[in-house]
């Protein structure tokens, strides 16, 4: 009886002890669905930092999409390989094109009875294939991440080119797209379940606690900056603001303004990945060329074409895609946005100075009260009083020049020939400002 009792009890802790080991487990869940675009790689990094320092069993990634930005899936996919906690996609329905390539980075792949996966080459917004250089880019990454988890890169290749032959897979006449069941026969996917807990009892962590975590404010105000439409907003507001502080200084209000709405710009691009130092230190530079050429060194020269080559470039290359890629079609739509944010900017700064000069606050960029003569104002100055005296040539007069006239410095121009500097001259005409001079008689 001593000894039953015995085993009941050794069986009970055994039950108890097993219930709390699973319960010390830990999985984070991330989800990954809809178009996948840039502001999608810092949740992902967040997800992982926070599973490596809070030490989780596994991070596990809930994915259905028909795909998205490459740029943004090639930094999700560096994210997951250089995870160190156990990564797993579970693919509820479908993983297309970069989700593809999301997937294929994590260590171990779960798909949902009826599911799919693959379909990868490159297009446009307009669903157009992509020129043969995004094409390879993306072979390779597919091939790398098939390769860094043991599983067959021919398929992964195919996934992204219709030419790749593998046989009894594809005959090279279409893409790759598997479905579950194909997938485990292909050695593409490890499980099928058909739901979260399945694919945790498939990798031994059935009960652990399930945290998941959306994205945050942070994360959420990074991808609105960087729609195109809000990042032009803020190209606009920033470039009026600074010119406008430059123009008319101690405003304040737009130079703010401007100020904040470019650290806004250059700070979502900065985390994005789409801008770095280079790009900021450009955009200062430009500046403060822009400021020498005004304040400094006046007249509009190299400084002032080299300052506005310096903020244009900045913001260009703060819009363009992280990808090792360069050609028209990876820049047109940055040149689109950028050019008809400048315009803009140039439209808005001309409807300010026109329609808003009775403004105090504006009034320091335009002349607002009317010069008159009665008040001491003029125009041109005249030279009535310097008629028929003599002076000298303090320059040579080729026709025009400076001369001394009645102890003053004048600008003058001969009656057609040319006099030497420092020969004696008369004036013979005034017509305005202008002064009209002669050789005069030894």
């Amino acid at each position: 009886m001593k000894n039953i009792s015995y085993y009941i009890l050794a069986f009970m802790l055994l039950i108890l002890q097993s219930a709390q080991f699973a319960q010390s487990k830990k999985v984070y869940l991330a989800q990954i669905d809809g178009e996948i675009g840039i502001g999608l790689a810092p949740y992902v990094s967040r997800i992982i930092s926070d599973a490596e320092k809070n030490q989780a069993d596994a991070v596990v990634f809930r994915i259905n999409t028909f795909g998205g930005r490459v740029d943004a899936a090639t930094q999700i996919k560096d994210a997951i390989l250089n995870s160190k906690v156990l990564t797993i996609a579970y693919v509820d329905k479908r993983a297309i094109s970069a989700g593809a390539l999301i997937t294929l980075s994590c260590r171990k792949i779960a798909m949902a009875p009826g599911g799919s996966i693959g379909a990868s080459t490159v297009v446009d917004q307009s669903g157009q294939k992509q020129s043969e250089k995004y094409q390879s880019f993306m072979r390779s990454e597919m091939r790398s991440a098939a390769e860094r988890n043991g599983r067959r890169t021919d398929i992964a290749e195919g996934m992204v080119d219709e030419r790749v032959v593998i046989p009894g897979v594809n005959d090279g006449s279409r893409l790759v797209a598997l479905t579950t069941d194909e997938s485990l026969k292909y050695k593409i996917a490890d499980v099928s379940a058909s739901s979260l807990n399945e694919t945790l009892k498939a990798f031994n962590l059935e009960g652990a606690k399930i945290i998941e975590e959306k994205s945050n404010w942070a994360e959420n105000l990074v991808k609105f900056l960087n729609n195109p439409i809000v990042s032009s907003i803020l190209i606009i507001i920033g470039l009026i603001g600074i010119f406008m502080e430059i123009k008319a200084p101690g405003l304040s209000f737009p130079g703010i303004m401007g100020v904040l709405a470019l650290a806004l710009f250059f700070g979502s691009s900065y985390i994005l990945q789409l801008a770095s130092v280079i790009e900021i230190v450009l955009f200062i530079v430009g500046i403060i060329l822009l400021l020498l050429e005004i304040f400094v060194i006046p007249g509009f020269g190299f400084t002032g074409i080299a300052g506005i080559i310096l903020v244009i470039s900045s913001l260009f290359f703060s819009l363009i895609s992280s990808l090792p890629i360069f050609d028209f079609s990876s820049i047109a739509g940055p040149i689109v946005q950028l050019t008809v944010s400048l315009l803009l900017v140039v439209a808005l700064f001309y409807l300010v100075v026109k329609f808003l000069p009775k403004s105090d606050r504006f009034n320091n960029l335009v002349l607002a009260t009317e010069a008159e003569s009665s008040k001491g104002f003029v125009s041109n100055p005249k030279y009535d009083e310097l008629l028929n005296l003599s002076g000298v040539a303090l320059t040579d007069l080729r026709p025009a020049g400076m001369a001394e006239i009645g102890g003053k410095k004048v600008d003058v121009v001969t009656d057609g020939g040319y006099i030497e500097k420092g020969s004696k001259i008369i004036v013979i005409k005034t017509e305005g400002a202008g002064v009209v001079v002669k050789l005069a008689k030894a």
